[in-house]
This record gives C-alpha cells, structure tokens and sequence, in this order.
C-alpha cells in the first residue's frame, strides 16, 4: 500500500500468527498493535517527506531574497539595466521546472523582468507551502489512527487482565 508516493507496509500478520493459545483479547491487542505499527512507519514517511519539503521551502525563499537584491541592484542602476541572474539560481529554475525571463536569450534582466522571476519563484513557494499542509494533515491523521490503535491494544489487555483477575478471586 502507497499513500501518495510514501511508501509504508501493506499487510497485517494473520490471526494465526497470533498465538491462538491465548485469548480472544490478546488476539485482538496484537492485531491493533500490528496496525499501531502501520500507521506509525506511514507517519514517520510524511515527517521525513515533510521536512524535505520544508528544506526546499527554505531554498526557495532564499533564492526570492536573492532574486530580490539583483532587482534592487537593476532598479538602482537606471531604467533599462540589468543584472545577471547567477547560475545556481537558473539550475534551481532549471531543476524545478520553472519559468523565468528569456527575453534576449541570455540571463540578463531588468528590474521589470525579475518581477516576472520572483513571481515564478513565489508561486512555486505557496505550492510547496500547500503541499506541505496537505501532508501535515495526513501526518496528524496517521498519529491519531496510532493513538487509536494503541489505546484499542491497551483496552484489550485491561479486559484480559480483569477477566484472568475475576478468575482467580472466584
């Protein structure tokens, strides 16, 4: 089983697997457990996917601070002048599939033209900002199904143990 593109187990051991030598309790306390276990490697999937994506939301905003200084830099020299967008920052767009000013078919741009960048740039943030609410709440959701598994587990073996108790006081 996948959940989008996080790969986590798929299967639960089968009730045999479960000491049928025991009660019906305990069965059912290692069952939620298996499932416990489940829910916390998928959790654990989307906390590492989480923060790679807040890595890549880090980058972003630093590559929009620069592209924001080379603007300042255009504006600063007159109307009509460039500044030269470095190569690290045409791999970034590059890498990420994102559009940026080719008038002239070099990485000179003015003022106006790094308007058109940063936009670029600042959208592809509020995508990965989505994005990573998205997965947030998909991390929320596997921690609760665990809390609930695990409280299922422990309910479970609370009853065997107050049935065995009730046993023995006859």
């Amino acid at each position: 089983m996948s959940v989008d593109g996080v790969g986590a187990p798929s299967t639960i051991a089968t009730v045999s697997s479960c000491d049928t030598g025991r009660s019906i309790q305990f069965m059912f306390a290692k069952l939620q457990l298996e499932q416990s276990n489940i829910c916390k490697t998928q959790a654990e999937a989307y906390m590492n996917k989480i923060e790679a994506a807040q890595k890549e939301q880090k980058e972003c905003a630093d590559m929009i601070a620069k592209a924001r200084d080379l603007q300042q830099q255009a504006k600063n020299a007159g109307k009509d002048k460039c500044t030269e967008m470095p190569k690290e920052m045409v791999d970034y767009f590059n890498k990420n599939g994102l559009k940026f000013d080719t008038a002239g078919s070099d990485n000179l741009h003015t003022s106006d033209e790094w308007d058109y960048n940063i936009k670029s740039l600042t959208n592809y943030q509020e995508t990965l900002g989505s994005y990573t609410q998205t997965d947030m709440v998909y991390l929320q959701d596997f921690m609760s199904q665990y809390n609930s598994f695990l409280q299922g587990a422990n309910s479970a073996i609370q009853d065997s143990n107050d049935t065995l108790m009730s046993i023995l006081r006859g």
